[in-house]
């Protein structure tokens, strides 16, 4: 989906974004102080940028191995017809092994992130997927380790 936001985001919002990124949990005060802002002022505009889409939600992340969750692989999905509907999202959205779900260019027609237990749940995961309309086949590549995870830097290109 594309947004379209009515106010750039500006230096400061950005700057924000990064600090509410590192840790979601600081107060309006202590934002405010690395921002050179109030509390309130602060306060007002992360309730604006949540109020615009800006800001989606506030998480906690987890670590998928301390719950059981440390096989990942990412899914290429081949088909026979385009895949960007509404119908298809519903139906990856449906299995919750997968934690996300993309329509992609070039050999495949959509890439999905997968966390499972085991390669044998795994196996089951691909199978849900070949009974999802219009899939064909699906090639998937799993994660041996991760380096690093990166979340966006809302900030732009910095080194």
């Amino acid at each position: 989906m594309v947004r379209r936001y009515d106010v750039i985001v500006d230096d400061i919002d950005r700057e924000l974004l990064a600090l509410l990124q590192a840790d979601a949990t600081q107060s309006y005060a202590a934002l405010g102080e690395a921002v050179g802002l109030s509390s309130g002022a602060t306060h007002e505009r992360v309730r604006k940028l949540r109020r615009r889409g800006v800001i989606r939600r506030t998480s906690v992340e987890v670590d998928p191995a301390a719950v059981g969750k440390g096989v990942a692989a990412f899914v290429m999905v081949d088909a026979n017809a385009w895949m960007g509907g509404a119908e298809t999202a519903e139906a990856l959205a449906a299995l919750p092994w997968i934690e996300e779900a993309h329509v992609v260019a070039g050999s495949a027609s959509l890439l999905v992130k997968v966390r499972t237990s085991s390669t044998e749940d795994l196996q089951a995961v691909l199978r849900h997927l070949h009974g999802v309309p219009g899939v064909t086949g699906t090639r998937t590549v799993v994660v041996l380790e991760t380096f690093f995870e990166r979340p966006l830097d809302p900030r732009g290109d910095r080194p």
